[in-house]
């Protein structure tokens, strides 16, 4: 019994993580918020592109009749051939739907017709509704004109998996979890910073001297090891597995360099206020595992709310995943991701100068409570 009661007031006593408030969170999160985040269970007005050699009336009605699908919304119409890669960069579509030239001409004449359809693979449940709902359309178009014509031939979708053909682990899971499982053991090394530095006597040395950047440059030591784990990690599942690298490896390690950064500011911000490490490693579900649900890997973005993608870019995983998925795995340049990479230097931007704000309203307060205490101190000297 005593034993029962050191551990009771031991786990009530604010030296160790707060499980008592943990437990509540994490099922109050995952039974309130993801039933809310996770509303859908199957695609719904998903982006495609149309692209339309045959521009006549039939192939009009053709783009009408994608768009009047609960499952698709036709977001752009292209009349000249185009590589339907670019059109999957910064997840602008999901699907490019190619109806070939002379389509109107085939269909009445009773031909056979072969309507492209280019899904984007990078989650192997991503276009699945998509996939349903075109075969479901040209079977109802072939049997409307077997009906009313008696025609022979028919519409037939040929269905091209782009990025990840094979539905590699490799390009899904492993990946996933080399990135979310790196991001996090990262995070548990650097977020308890603030309190090991109280808690050796240091931090007053900061507050006194220190700037902001005395405690970015902290990051670095943790930031090579990262960065080397994460290159080890990606070499192994491109030898012995069969990950896809596309696009330009160079550029996609510089923005990890951002991306460790970035994780590694808000690491901290999380943890500045704990009392000791202990406490402040619990803190790392808050910003951490939601960008793995959120951002993609786990599961495909069109089975959530507009609202819902939006609010996942405070989740710095978030932006690691679209740069997986853009550079690595679509082979997308500089040039055509140069929004989503505008957007993140924009998020970092903000981290940086909360940072910054938080480090000088803490030496501020810091400052005034040791005038306060030197004025007392000087009151009670004769």
């Amino acid at each position: 019994m005593n034993s029962l009661v050191d551990e009771i007031h031991f786990l009530f006593s604010g030296r160790g993580m707060p499980y008592e408030k943990v437990a509540l969170m994490v099922a109050s999160v995952i039974t309130v918020f993801f039933t809310v985040f996770l509303g859908y269970n199957y695609a719904r007005d998903v982006n495609v592109v149309v692209v339309d050699l045959d521009h006549s009336r039939y192939s009009q009605e053709m783009v009408e009749a994608i768009n009047s699908s609960r499952h698709m919304k036709v977001s752009s119409v292209i009349y000249t051939p185009s590589d339907p890669q670019k059109f999957f960069y910064e997840d602008k579509a999901y699907a490019v739907i190619c109806l070939p030239k002379d389509l109107e001409r085939d269909v009445y004449s009773g031909q056979s017709v072969n309507i492209g359809l280019y899904c984007d693979y990078t989650n192997v449940a991503l276009t699945a509704d998509i996939q349903t709902a075109m075969n479901e359309l040209a079977g109802t178009i072939n049997a409307e004109a077997a009906e009313d014509k008696g025609e022979s031939g028919g519409i037939s979708i040929s269905t091209r998996l782009l990025f990840n053909p094979s539905g590699s682990t490799s390009n899904a899971e492993t990946e996933g979890f080399l990135f979310f499982f790196s991001s996090m053991f990262f995070t548990f090394a650097t977020i308890g910073m603030v309190p090991r530095l109280k808690l050796e006597h240091k931090w007053e040395a900061l507050m006194d001297h220190g700037s902001p950047f005395d405690l970015m440059v902290r990051i670095l030591p943790y930031m090579g090891c990262l960065f080397t784990a994460l290159l080890l990690g990606m070499a192994i599942l491109r030898v012995w597995g069969d990950m896809v690298i596309s696009g330009n490896m160079f550029l996609f390690m510089v923005l990890q360099f951002f991306y460790i950064w970035g994780v590694g500011m808000m690491s901290i911000l999380f943890g500045w206020t704990a009392a000791n490490p202990g406490v402040a490693s619990s803190r790392m579900i808050l910003f951490i595992p939601g960008g793995f649900i959120l951002g993609g890997q786990a599961g495909p973005l069109i089975f959530i709310p507009e609202w819902v993608k939006i609010l996942s870019h405070f989740f710095p995983l978030t932006w690691e995943f679209h740069f997986v998925r853009d550079i690595i795995m679509r082979g997308a340049g500089f040039s055509d991701i140069m929004q989503e990479i505008g957007a993140f230097f924009l998020y970092l931007a903000a981290i940086a100068i909360v940072f910054c704000l938080r480090f000088e309203s803490v030496r501020r307060r810091y400052r005034a409570a040791v005038a306060e205490k030197e004025e007392a101190q000087e009151s009670i000297l004769p």
